[in-house]
């Protein structure tokens, strides 16, 4: 038996599934009154995002063993931004969730389907993502602007998925357009430990975890400079920050996307 699936591990996995489908029809209820009663003056649905913020982040403090902190949420700007974060397993979101400021963020598209948990992604008005069609990369770029416009933050994670080692993949330069096209900051937020708790999408859960969310200062996009580069910029200093090595490229050089192109490769 590895240790992933310790006994330990297949008590917490069990009694915190357990916990989530027992409470999560509740939360959804709770999240839907939520709606109905500040939609008609909340169109933005910050409260709906706050509500939902306090209980999923909630979820990562079920275990007592699970330490969680959130350091520098502070220095997220009161207005637009695009928030950069690597991507390391299915509790990432949960995690982002302790940031506890207004956003938006973009995920695949699959999970807007789910039940409950996709349902709650429409009431927010998440935003969603095809992985692999160029129409949908360019109809998500285009609804981050206009949040963006609406002084909204938008998160994203520009690696696009997990990688399946301790390796940093490549970083799309969608994030880096957005920032570039609005004039908005870039604001850089790293993850540590989620995949100690998960790995990619579980179910096994560690027993015992040390997570934390570090948000650094807000980064102006450079005049002149190109997004891809700023990408890759942005991606060494990530790998410096969090200690991880950088996968090798492959062999296909990336295109240079124009100034106002919706090119972010799946």
């Amino acid at each position: 038996m590895s240790a992933r699936t310790s006994p330990a591990s297949v008590a917490v996995t069990v009694a915190f599934w357990m916990l989530v489908a027992l409470t999560m029809p509740v939360l959804f209820v709770l999240a839907s009154l939520v709606f109905l009663v500040t939609a008609p003056f909340d169109p933005d649905r910050r409260v709906l995002h706050a509500f939902v913020c306090w209980s999923c982040h909630a979820y990562l403090r079920a275990n007592p063993l699970w330490r969680v902190r959130v350091e520098g949420r502070e220095r997220i700007p009161r207005g637009p931004s695009v928030l950069v974060v690597n991507h390391q397993s299915l509790a990432d979101v949960a995690a982002c969730m302790g940031l506890h400021r207004p956003f938006k963020f973009v995920s695949k598209a699959s999970l807007f389907s789910v039940p409950l948990v996709g349902w709650t992604m429409r009431m927010l008005r998440y935003v969603r993502l095809e992985r692999g069609r160029p129409h949908s990369t360019r109809s998500m770029l285009e609804e981050c602007r206009r949040w963006l416009r609406r002084g909204m933050a938008v998160l994203m994670f520009p690696e696009g998925t997990y990688a399946p080692d301790e390796t940093l993949l490549h970083f799309k330069p969608g994030a880096f357009l957005l920032a570039r096209d609005e004039h908005v900051p870039l604001v850089p937020v790293l993850l540590f430990g989620t995949r100690a708790l998960v790995v990619g999408d579980g179910p096994w859960m560690a027993p015992r975890v040390d997570i934390r969310v570090r948000v650094l200062d807000p980064v102006e996009f450079p005049p002149e400079r190109d997004a891809v580069q700023v990408a890759a910029e942005m991606r060494e200093r990530f790998a410096r920050e969090l200690g991880r090595p950088l996968r090798a490229p492959s062999s296909a050089r990336p295109g240079v996307p124009g100034r106002h192109s919706p090119v972010q490769r799946e």
